[in-house]
């Protein structure tokens, strides 16, 4: 019998994934209630435990990542941009975005490099230390659990621990981490984290959804999990500039190829990087 802890995760996981397939969109109170099975004065209580924000909030935060994401990746105008992640005229855009960031949309979109710099990283040039795979993979479906964290946060390391603790196939299973926001978008990222199995568990029912199914720039960093950084600098603060590419609002997958449960030494493990590509 699953217990009503368990339950009320499933109402989250639902909530959740409703309202990043519809952050653009005016989300009803019907809608919410429909998805969670619990009215909305429970969910919103729900929620803002198990995430720390309340379901407005997340919305707002959604629409303004995403809208500086395609300030940095499009040459859109910041009109198109506001409308299309859900605001009804720059004005109240403007205002959103900069209550978030501390920043106005038109500077930021003025001054790419220097947002580039407020993250830390040291700009280098992209020229043949990264060399990224155009791939493009099919949908996966996929058993997760989630954690809202800040990236560089232990624990991540918490959550893979008490993930693999489940009974997965060893053989079949692959492992993946989706990370719901992008490294560059403030300081200190704060992130939706999936830890992923390709494989049902055995011990426990866990929520399932698809993930992938579309082009890909795959980068592979060779070596232990606390290097990742290192390769993210390189990506972000090098090669994205003169890339020429645009980049989708999905989120960065990364695919532990060869991980702790199949190689002895952490300086022979290899995770991809996959960022999405329009």
């Amino acid at each position: 019998m699953i217990n009503a802890d368990v339950a009320n995760l499933y109402c989250v996981y639902n909530t959740i994934n409703l309202i990043e397939q519809q952050y653009d969109q005016p989300i009803s109170i019907k809608a919410i209630e429909a998805v969670s099975n619990y009215s909305y004065r429970n969910i919103q209580r729900i929620f803002k435990y198990s995430c720390g924000e309340t379901i407005g909030a997340y919305q707002q935060r959604l629409r303004v990542e995403n809208a500086y994401k395609l300030i940095l990746y499009t040459k859109e105008s910041l009109t198109t941009i506001a409308l299309k992640v859900g605001f009804a005229n720059l004005a109240s855009f403007s205002k959103a975005f900069k209550q978030h960031f501390g920043i106005s949309p038109k500077l930021a979109k003025s001054g790419k490099v220097q947002l580039f710099r407020t993250t830390n990283l040291t700009p280098v040039k992209a020229g043949g230390t990264l060399k990224p795979e155009i791939v493009y993979l099919p949908p996966l479906k996929v058993y997760y659990k989630s954690t809202f964290i800040q990236y560089t946060n232990p624990e991540i390391e918490q959550l893979w621990s008490d993930f693999v603790k489940h009974t997965f196939p060893q053989r079949e299973t692959e492992y993946f981490g989706i990370i719901a926001d992008e490294p560059l978008i403030r300081d200190e990222l704060a992130c939706k984290y999936d830890a992923c199995a390709s494989q049902p568990a055995a011990d426990q029912k866990l929520p399932s959804k698809i993930i992938m199914g579309g082009r890909y720039a795959q980068f592979l960093h060779k070596g232990k999990y606390d290097t990742l950084d290192d390769t993210y600098q390189k990506i972000y603060a090098g090669w994205i500039l003169d890339c020429g590419l645009e980049f989708s609002q999905n989120p960065i997958i990364e695919r532990y190829i060869k991980h702790v449960d199949n190689t002895e030494r952490e300086e022979e493990q290899l995770t991809a990087i996959l960022l999405p590509l329009k």
